[in-house]
This record gives C-alpha cells, structure tokens and sequence, in this order.
C-alpha cells in the first residue's frame, strides 16, 4: 500500500496530501480583501509555487474545482484561466457557486499527479 504524506499538517486540515503519485489540495487568496481579479491571480500564483515545491508544474494537473461567490465573476475567472492554463494541457474543470468565507470570492480544489 503505497504512503500518505501530509505537508502543513493542522487539527483541521493538511495543506496537501499526496497518495499514489497524486497530489490533492486546496488554494484561496492570501488577501481577500481583493476583488475578483486579484483574488484569481494569487491563487493562479499560489498554485504554481505550490506544485514547484511538489516537482510538478501547471501541466500536471488532473482536475481543478472552483467555487465562486458570484457567477458573474465567472468572465473574470475565465479570461485569467485561459492565459493561464498552457495550451493542450487543461485540466478537467468544475465551476460553480457557493457560499464562501467572508471576504473570499474564490477557492480552488485542485488534484495533480507528482512525482514519478
């Protein structure tokens, strides 16, 4: 049975997990206090450092779960995903809205596959 590692290990939550080769974690703004715009380009941002720190990059990713606060946001969203995501390397996507945290506009579910 392969190994389940845990990295930023809380009572609540780990801030990834990685099992089989597979890297599962979750990303919001550092600073809700932005709007849309800057809410997506920190968390965009924050993915990319922490799939460096895992060995993998944008490419790697498998499947990428976002909730929004507004739906009217989405085109925000999607004009800085498109830039974003490398060409012929999507991932398979969900978006949809919830009810975040005060402040959040934002939050991504992200699964990738790491390591060898």
């Amino acid at each position: 049975m392969s190994e389940i590692q845990r990295r930023g290990v809380t009572r609540r939550w780990s801030d990834v997990v990685v099992h089989g080769g597979v890297a599962y974690f979750v990303e919001v703004a550092n600073d809700p206090a932005q709007a849309m715009h800057g809410q997506v380009q920190q968390i965009l941002s924050q993915i990319d450092e922490r799939l460096s720190q895992l060995g993998a990059d944008r490419t790697r990713l498998l499947q990428v779960l976002i909730y929004v606060s507004e739906l009217a946001n989405v085109p925000v969203l999607n004009a800085l995903w498109d830039e974003w995501v490398p060409e012929g390397h999507a991932p398979s996507r969900a978006c949809v809205q919830a009810v975040l945290a005060a402040g959040y506009q934002v939050e991504m579910v992200l699964t990738a596959a790491v390591g060898a």
